[in-house]
């Protein structure tokens, strides 16, 4: 089963605690504080590995959380950091943020590594917190929660060659001729439901990966028919070849199905125009194919390389394949892979976060208050020891906090929900 877009869910690790511990050993007087900090947690990290073709095991598996960083410990101990989790994907996998939409990474090489959540920073042991004012603080922050989101993984797979064309051109008929693929082939619109690939010996010491994909239709590129399931995977080829009945077995106008394709290539991405293009006028064992292709080679002119071919026969196909390894030669396959990473240099660079930036707003007669920074500090509070609440009061005060809700007219007694609690605002 060939997968190409999955959706899933991502959590890295959360940091440890730190730890509240005093050191007391019989000729160590006045030991002070001795609790260690945390351990970091795990990271969620995509890497390539080449030998994947689809997303297949991502329609078992959907959830992937990392482990958390290990507790600080007495001593002045440092809890361990987690171990990353990574997830091996295939070549041409694009990870999109499901909220956002904004392409978080574009991994076409072996090996290419992405953090696409980072896991949290550890809690603080109370020995962080000794100044000569509190020699002994009886405070130790939790782990810092690890980022969380969903996903959309989508596959572009990565081919030499993309073969393009109306539904029954031949295109699942050609590739299953020059490879060891085998691809279902029968006389019907839509055999091909996802792409496959082959991999082709010219016969001369070259190679190269042809892709045979999807049919397209009029509209394909605002998703008619499965458009959009093709036309995500030809952007990655180097050459396109065009699949062309040139008997017009169906009643269709050769030259008029390669305008059509062209427009729905041209629509969907214009760069897709700048491709080299090749055309396998095919089906020229059928009676009437000779007098289409001239009209075609009329209209068309010098402008592509056409071929004559038989898919069925394997009439003039070695000379294709010839012509698509020469045209291979000449493009380096750098620009294509310099295309992409110019993109990847646009993507994921998240706007800059205001931490100490807050709004409070009223809600029912009860005063909301919302922010990056303060909902971080109380997760990491410990509301167990009044010492640590007292800090994270500090700390809200500084920021403004206190002078913003008197401004909006909270009083004593008047209830402010942070996060998904609620305290009373003493005065």
């Amino acid at each position: 089963m060939f997968v190409d877009k999955v959706k899933i869910y991502v959590k890295a690790g959360d940091g440890g605690n730190g730890q509240k511990a005093f050191r007391r050993e019989k000729y160590v007087p006045m030991g002070g504080p001795a609790g260690g900090d945390g351990g970091k947690g795990g990271d969620i990290v995509f890497q390539v590995d080449e030998g994947l073709r689809t997303l297949l095991d991502f329609r078992y598996q959907k959830h992937f959380k990392a482990e958390r960083g290990e507790h600080g410990r007495s001593k002045a101990q440092h809890g361990a950091n987690a171990e990353d989790m990574v997830i091996k994907v295939p070549p041409g996998t694009v990870i999109i943020d499901d909220d956002t939409q904004a392409v978080i990474a574009d991994l076409t090489r072996h090996d290419q590594r992405v953090v696409v959540a980072r896991g949290g920073r550890g809690g603080r042991g109370n020995m962080r917190f000794a100044t000569p004012a509190n020699p002994a603080p009886d405070i130790a922050e939790k782990g810092e929660p690890g980022e969380e989101r969903y996903l959309v993984l989508e596959l572009k797979v990565m081919a030499d060659v993309g073969l393009a064309g109306f539904p029954s051109v031949g295109k699942s008929t050609l590739l299953s001729s020059v490879s060891k693929a085998k691809p279902k082939i029968a006389a019907y619109h839509f055999t091909t439901l996802s792409p496959n690939l082959g991999v082709v010996d010219v016969g001369d010491g070259r190679s190269f990966v042809m892709a045979d994909l999807p049919g397209l239709i009029e509209g394909a590129h605002i998703g008619a028919g499965l458009g959009h399931q093709f036309l995500r995977h030809i952007e990655r080829t180097r050459v396109i070849v065009h699949v062309i009945d040139m008997a017009g077995t169906e009643g269709r106008n050769p030259y008029e199905d390669w305008v059509k394709i062209n427009q729905e290539l041209e629509q969907y991405n214009l760069r897709l125009m700048e491709r080299p293009q090749i055309i396998a006028a095919n089906k020229m064992d059928v009676p009437g194919a000779e007098e289409n292709l001239a009209h075609f080679r009329e209209n068309v002119g010098e402008q592509y390389p056409i071929y004559p071919i038989s898919a069925a026969t394997k009439q003039g196909v070695q000379e294709l394949l010839y012509g698509i390894a020469d045209l291979l030669d000449q493009i380096p396959a750098t620009p294509l892979v310099e295309e992409i990473e110019q993109e990847e240099r646009k993507v994921y660079k998240a706007e800059p976060v205001e931490e100490d930036t807050f709004t409070v707003r009223k809600e029912n007669e009860i005063y909301v208050v919302e922010g990056a920074k303060i909902e971080k500090l109380f997760k990491m509070t410990d509301f167990n020891h009044y010492d640590s609440v007292q800090r994270f009061a500090r700390i809200l005060r500084k920021m403004g906090v206190d002078d913003e809700l008197r401004r909006l007219g909270a009083e004593n007694g008047d209830s402010v929900r942070i996060a998904d609690y609620e305290f009373e605002f003493v005065e």
